[in-house]
Parts: structure tokens; C-alpha cells; sequence
């Protein structure tokens, strides 16, 4: 009797253990790296696609606002460079040389990391911030940047930035 009791709480105690490492997969899987891209895709939420705004007016709407205010937005742009670690952000071009970094929501979900010059459809929150020397320089080396252009960056600026809860990849 004993004996079967014991065997009892092992399988109980294997079986719960079988459970918990299964929701913790489930839970790891959405910062999982992504290596390829995939035609036509999308990353994060999805959202309507019907009517982004173009770089041209995405670009007015960063020079309207002030440090700290924010605005959901849906624009299309190309792709400049991406995260080569992880594909935990990217950034889009702009006009006049100017570019948005894009961050993704709750670190929730990357794209892949070969996608620089594609098209991408980006839904969320537009904000202007000032960026410290430290961040700038930590986006230079992710970015594959050299010693001595990271070395280079010695002022703060200010930086057109986005979170975005989702991303299509034309």
C-alpha cells in the first residue's frame, strides 16, 4: 500500500512538471529568432492595412509634435537597417535622410533580420525622444557599425521613435 502510494505522487509530481514545461514554451516561443523572412507577413498583431499614411506625411507628423507626446499612427516605408542580434528593432527611412526607430511592443514579438531596403507596414504609437549617447551607441554596434563610427557619436539626439504592436512585410 505504501508502496503504491508513493508511485501515486511520482506520476502526479512527473505529470505536473510535463505541464509546466509545456506552458513554458508556449510563453518563450513569441522572442523566438526569427533567421528568414517570409513574403508578405505579419509580426506582432495583426491590423488594417487599407490606408497607411506615406513617409511624407508620417514625417510632418513627427515634426508636429514635442518631446513626450504620442500618436497612433499606420505608415509604409522602407527598411534601412534592422538588429542583427535578434531583429528586436529596425529603423525607416524617412524623408530628407531622417529615420524612425522602430521598437516592438513589450519586446513581444522581433522580425527577421535580413529584411534592410523591403517594405513595411507599421501600426502603433509614434513619440518623439531625446536618445542618450549610451542608446545611440548601443543601436551603432547592434546595427554592425565600426569602433570608430560608434566612437564617433559624442551628443544626444533627438530620435523619431515607434512602438509597434504589429508589422507586415510586403
Amino acid at each position: 500500500m505504501k508502496y503504491s502510494i508513493i508511485c501515486l505522487f511520482f506520476l502526479i509530481f512527473v505529470s505536473c512538471k510535463d505541464t509546466q514545461k509545456q506552458s513554458n514554451q508556449q510563453v518563450e516561443q513569441p522572442n523566438q529568432e526569427i533567421t528568414e523572412t517570409s513574403k508578405k507577413e505579419f509580426f506582432g498583431e495583426k491590423f488594417d492595412l487599407s490606408n497607411p499614411i506615406e513617409t511624407e506625411e508620417a514625417l510632418m507628423t513627427y515634426q508636429d509634435m514635442k518631446v513626450g507626446d504620442t500618436l497612433e499612427i499606420t505608415f509604409t516605408s522602407k527598411v534601412n537597417s534592422v538588429c542583427k542580434k535578434k531583429g528586436c528593432w529596425m529603423r525607416l527611412e524617412l524623408p530628407n535622410g531622417q529615420e524612425s526607430l522602430v521598437r516592438f511592443k513589450d519586446y513581444g514579438f522581433f522580425v527577421p533580420k535580413d529584411i534592410e531596403n523591403q517594405t513595411a507596414i507599421v501600426h502603433g504609437k509614434a513619440f518623439v525622444k531625446q536618445t542618450p549617447v549610451e542608446d545611440l551607441k548601443h543601436y551603432a554596434k547592434d546595427a554592425g557599425k565600426t569602433a570608430e563610427e560608434i566612437a564617433a557619436i559624442t551628443e544626444p539626439e533627438l530620435t523619431y521613435s515607434f512602438e509597434a504592436d504589429g508589422v507586415y512585410l510586403q
